[in-house]
């Protein structure tokens, strides 16, 4: 039987099925990409109401509420990627909007503290980057597994960092994890999204599969390009003047 070489993530295929393949991996990353936009509009829309109305800004970021939003999606996350196993779609995507609405905090401080225009720049400019490195992912042909490990390292240690940053106040230290974790999560992307082609192909077939595959792929999107435009921001930001 004729078969047909598919790109890195793919093995060789029947011909006949290389047809269903494609188009059922174009709807599942369609799938993943609805759900992480649909997180990082529910990230703006948080922002935007935290940055407007003030009694929100005084329950949320003048109390101890401002903690749980900043660790908690950070414990999502780990909580998601441990139990993943015994958990739903629903479950997954529950927590991912939760964790979406915390990143919203953020994103609120962001809105606060820069001027409208050098945020709107910074997210533009993050969804050029994102854009670019999500279809390098998917189209080379090039093994990333290794190139992912490096990046999980280094992701590790500008986390590590930025905690540590917290403590000691360095606008140097700061600048330099900006510029890398923009260059790491950049990466990531790349990274995520070769991984996704080859989870689909490996799950092809499986309903359940793909279900929660979609919400767990959008979750680490969503990471990634909100770890992009949080620090482009801190880059690109221009202050508001106080009047």
């Amino acid at each position: 039987m004729e078969t047909l070489r598919r790109p890195y993530g793919f093995s060789s295929v029947a011909s006949a099925d290389a047809a269903r393949l494609d188009e059922g991996l174009r709807a599942h990353l369609l799938g993943v990409f609805n759900y992480m936009a649909s997180g990082v509009l529910l990230s703006a829309i948080v922002g935007w109401l935290i940055s407007a109305i003030p009694v929100l800004q005084a329950l949320i970021l003048g109390t101890p509420l401002k903690w749980v939003a900043m660790f908690a999606p950070l414990g999502l996350a780990l909580l998601i990627g441990f139990r993943y196993d015994r958990l739903s779609r629903t479950a997954i995507l529950s927590m991912f909007w939760a964790m979406a609405a915390c990143y919203g905090v953020a994103f609120g401080t962001i809105l606060m503290v820069f001027t409208g225009e050098s945020v709107l720049r910074a997210f533009l400019a993050t969804s050029a980057a994102f854009a670019g490195a999500a279809l390098l992912g998917y189209t080379t042909k090039r093994d990333l597994s290794g190139f992912g490990t490096f990046l999980f390292m280094g992701m590790i240690g500008i986390l590590v960092a930025g905690l540590l940053n917290l403590v000691i106040g360095s606008s140097m230290i700061g600048f330099v994890v900006s510029v890398l974790a923009v260059l790491i999560f950049t990466g990531m992307t790349a990274w995520d999204m070769q991984r996704l082609k080859s989870e689909y192909v490996a799950g092809y077939g499986s309903a359940e599969f793909e279900g929660k595959a979609a919400a767990m792929g959008a979750l680490g999107l969503y990471i990634n390009f909100m770890a992009i435009f949080m620090n482009l921001a801190q880059l690109l930001g221009v202050v508001r003047s106080e009047e």
